[in-house]
């Protein structure tokens, strides 16, 4: 996994009032704001405008009254039907411009994460299907997501195979896509998404290769997740702060428990669950076949994690008490390995 690098995190930020640069907030101030935003934070809403979208700098071209009145039809979908984990933008402005952002399923590589797409209508909508960018932050986290933004998806026309749906102008929507996405592409064994790779669903070395392509997909989920903390799309920026701080705490004890040895999307069991000497032998049966760059990296991710989670106001507490207790007996151990002075 290549080095990313982190800038620095302050641990309190100014306030931006007409009172003076000399305003700040406090942690829990901010942290409370966070959380008033977050759940005051719509499903579905129209803003004026998106400054940052991937296809701001592509204009529509002429359409008439049926494509407005399509738009208009699939926005009121939108706004009735989105599931619970789903959330979308769409611009008074730029009626052809739309941003959704997906969590990633329980019991995935991709649980707990945010997948932001960015979407076009052109002027031949719904002749033909919308135009769909990925934010990957530069990582290939699943077969059909690539690194540079392209979504493969037999309903956008990007994939086509036996058997598989395509867009039809008269039913297809942008909700049956984003619920797609969501559904065929982020689900439990990303690996058998490849093309020719479903052969391999009862092979045990295709069930072996599943397991290893779900470790690297999980990184690469907690990678996206922190390219999104330090660069939020734009309206979606108290989503995203909301999301971690009320998930901070869930996705750092998955990343501990699969660095133990367990199957990345398994249950994670609550911290005074009991049964853990069958934990540990399951734990200790998966470390077996890790690569040994998994745990490595995972350290890394997770204090980048820890760190970004505790700024947003996650509970953290146990993570961050258990990282000093291990600097102290470090230091302890350094300390008595140093020869006594003369």
């Amino acid at each position: 996994m290549s080095t990313r690098p982190r800038p620095a995190v302050p641990l309190v930020q100014k306030a931006v009032t007409d009172d003076g640069p000399d305003n700040f907030k406090s942690m829990s101030e901010i942290e409370d704001e966070i959380g008033k935003k977050y759940k005051l934070f719509k499903q579905f809403d129209i803003i004026k405008d998106f400054s940052d979208h991937h296809y701001a700098s592509n204009p529509v071209g002429k359409t008439g009254k049926e494509w407005t009145k399509r738009i208009q039809h699939d926005w009121k979908l939108l706004e009735n039907n989105l599931p619970a984990s789903i959330y979308v933008r769409v611009s008074e402005n730029r009626m052809d411009l739309l941003r959704a952002v997906i969590i990633g399923p329980q019991g995935t590589p991709y649980h707990d994460g945010l997948f932001f797409f960015d979407a076009q209508f052109t002027a031949s909508y719904p002749a033909t299907p919308p135009v769909v960018y990925y934010h990957s932050g530069g990582l290939r986290l699943n077969p059909n997501l690539y690194d540079c933004g392209t979504v493969c998806l037999s309903l956008l026309g990007t994939w086509h195979g036996n058997g598989c749906e395509n867009w039809n102008s008269a039913h297809s929507s942008m909700l049956q896509v984003l619920i797609s996405i969501q559904g065929l592409i982020l689900n439990e064994k990303p690996y058998f998404n490849e093309p020719g790779y479903e052969t391999e669903v009862n092979d045990a070395n295709g069930q072996r290769r599943s397991l290893e392509y779900n470790d690297t997909a999980f990184q690469h989920s907690c990678g996206t997740m922190l390219y999104s903390l330090r660069r939020p799309p734009q309206h979606f920026e108290d989503l995203v702060a909301g999301h971690f701080r009320e998930r901070g705490h869930a996705i750092l004890a998955a990343c501990k428990y699969y660095m133990e040895g367990n199957e990345v999307g398994s249950v994670v069991p609550d911290e005074d669950d009991e049964g853990k000497e069958l934990e540990n032998a399951n734990a200790r049966a998966g470390a077996g076949r890790r690569t040994a760059s998994f745990k490595g990296d995972m350290k890394v991710l997770f204090e980048e994690l820890l760190v970004e989670f505790s700024v947003k106001g996650a509970d953290t507490k146990k993570f961050c008490a258990e990282k000093v207790k291990k600097t102290r007996q470090k230091k302890k151990k350094l300390k008595k390995s140093q020869p006594a002075a003369a």
